[in-house]
């Protein structure tokens, strides 16, 4: 009669499936299911938020459609004689604090990141009383119930074979093993990233809404939108129709003004930032189908003397016409954006593009400029555009450490060439960005792209994998002074080689890794580092609820590795 409460011992789950792992969590080993009559109550007497109501049904809709069985050995098997005289939890009470004005999810998280509070506290009692998720705000409690989600697991029907019949009549039961849970979290940073380019190859909106339900899941919650480059030049701009009309790859392949608001509110309601970048003053060879005269050396060959990836093409940014046309560009598409963050780009400028070019050249002689000048006042002329529209410009980094552009101290840099120049744009001032391809880049290791290139790989081999990604240290190499620089990072997809048909499973669950690099940082609840062993079993957890909401995440192990944690390491 004693093996009972060994066997529940043994089967007893070491930590919590969160991802990311909460800031502090404390839980036990009961177990509670929900009650059949189980609601989620709005405790405040302001009405909720659309979104925030919208929220609240599709968690309902998640608990009861998720399906997940717990990975153990024996699946729900495993747990049924711990549920047979369960407490049932009657419902989850959401309540705000404080005496603040109750906003919409998406106005909370599209605020500046100063001021975006992603905070809450989520209790689980385990002797039948009412959950309760507390928080200062709508995006606090979002975040909470993502967490209350990930607790949950299905009997899955296995509840009416006998001998548990008497105990479930007929119905599979949504339950948790390890109640009573306590948990107090927030975000180790204000900036957790991915990066999605639609310009290499297009992502139709229904794609991008899927990478936003996955980025959701994890707590990420910005959308970097590479949206234009060098290939195609899909967004549509009120002011300026031509630029997609004739810069897409086809009348199909364009975001319309429409199917950019519908993205930003889409990922709005479920806590995420939409970060739109145009990139500038490289990356634009596919102005030229509309505007042939604001375009250097347009396809010039050999290609990879004028660009780093064909066509080659760049602003004529000496040009003041030109200048004037991307103000334009900008405020045009800034006066659609609630978002505070605006990338103005800036990567991989080619100087080659500009020597033989006599427009340019003439340009400069006109003003009595430099190369150098004349880049610091296109780049300063296009930021104060972004600023007079209430946003905050962000660059890649060699506007700072290559090109010496004076930019503004309120601008945002995005690391990505190596994770070593990090110290150089601290030693500089400047609020950063993590997105090194050393570690965040997904696209790496998938062979090269080129034509002719039969044994090439890709420029960043090798392949990034999840644990690269999670072994990241946000301050590796920087001074204590230097800490608050860092505002947190991203994982990046550049699209050679990806579409709608490979998106999720190049993205997920990998993309995950740095979901909790920058939501829990660099100790876990426990106090102790970080570590890759401790957090696959969470990750394969994730994984399989994302597989269960329709996304098409890659496994990481054999299945009978993930109901074994640990049996598959070497040692």
């Amino acid at each position: 009669m004693q093996l009972l409460p060994v066997l529940l011992l043994l089967l007893a789950p070491a930590a919590l499936a969160l991802w990311p792992n909460p800031h502090s969590v404390s839980f036990g080993s009961s177990s509670v299911t929900l009650s059949p009559t189980f609601w989620i109550h709005w405790a405040s007497t302001t009405p909720a938020p659309a979104d925030m109501t919208a929220a609240i049904s599709r968690t309902m809709t998640q608990l009861y459609t998720d399906n997940l069985q717990r990975l153990v050995v024996g699946r729900a098997n495993a747990d049924l004689h711990a549920l047979a005289y369960a407490a049932q939890l009657p419902m989850l009470h959401l309540e705000i604090t404080g005496s603040s004005e109750i906003k919409s999810i998406m106005a909370e998280a599209t605020c500046a990141l100063e001021y975006r509070d992603e905070s809450y506290m989520l209790s689980v009692p385990a002797d039948g009383t009412a959950a309760m998720i507390q928080a200062n705000t709508t995006l606090g409690l979002f975040r909470g119930l993502t967490t209350f989600s990930q607790l949950w697991y299905t009997t899955g029907g296995v509840a009416s074979t006998f001998p548990y019949y008497s105990f479930f009549p007929g119905a599979s039961m949504l339950y948790s093993v390890q109640a009573p849970v306590m948990i107090m979290d927030t975000p180790a940073y204000p900036y957790r990233g991915l990066l999605l380019d639609t310009a290499r190859n297009f992502m139709p909106v229904t794609t991008l809404y899927r990478q936003l339900d996955a980025m959701s899941m994890v707590k990420i919650n910005t959308f970097h939108w590479h949206i234009t480059d060098s290939q195609s030049f899909p967004l549509t701009v009120a002011a300026y129709p031509e630029l997609s009309q004739y810069g897409a790859y086809s009348a199909a392949q364009t975001y319309s003004l429409q199917d950019v608001q519908d993205v930003i509110n889409y990922a709005g309601a479920i806590g995420i930032d939409v970060m739109i970048e145009i990139d500038t003053p490289g990356h634009t060879a596919a102005i030229w189908e509309s505007h042939p005269d604001y375009v250097a050396c347009y396809n010039e060959a050999p290609w990879g003397t004028y660009a780093n990836e064909p066509p080659a093409g760049q602003l004529r940014f000496a040009v003041p016409e030109v200048l004037n046309f991307t103000q334009g560009m900008f405020a045009s598409i800034l006066s659609t954006l609630p978002s505070t963050l605006f990338s103005t780009g800036g990567d991989e400028l080619n100087t080659n593009c500009y020597v033989n070019d006599t427009i340019f050249q003439h340009a400069l002689v006109e003003a009595g400029q430099t190369f150098g000048e004349a880049l610091n006042t296109f780049v300063l002329g296009t930021h104060d555009t972004v600023r007079a529209a209430g946003k905050t410009p962000v660059v890649w980094e060699e506007m700072l450490l290559v090109q010496n552009v004076s930019l503004g101290a309120d601008t945002l840099v995005i690391v990505w060439i190596s994770s070593d120049d990090a110290l150089a744009v601290a030693q500089k001032g400047y609020k950063m960005i993590h997105g090194p391809s050393d570690y965040f880049y997904l696209d790496c290791g998938g062979g090269a792209w080129l034509g002719d290139d039969t044994l090439g790989n890709s420029w960043c081999d090798p392949f990034k994998t999840w644990q690269k990604a999670y072994s990241f240290d946000p301050l590796q190499n920087l001074t204590e002074s230097q800490y608050s620089l860092v505002l947190g990072g991203q994982q990046l997809l550049w699209t050679e080689q990806s579409g709608p048909e490979n998106v999720d499973p190049i993205v997920w669950p990998r993309a995950a890794a740095s979901a909790e690099v920058f939501w829990t940082g660099a100790n876990g609840p426990d106090g102790l580092p970080r570590n890759s062993t401790e957090a696959l079993a969470r990750l394969h957890d994730v994984r399989y609820r994302m597989v269960a909401r329709g996304i098409n995440a890659i496994n990481l192990q054999p299945e009978w590795c993930a109901l074994r944690p640990g049996d598959c390491n070497l040692v």
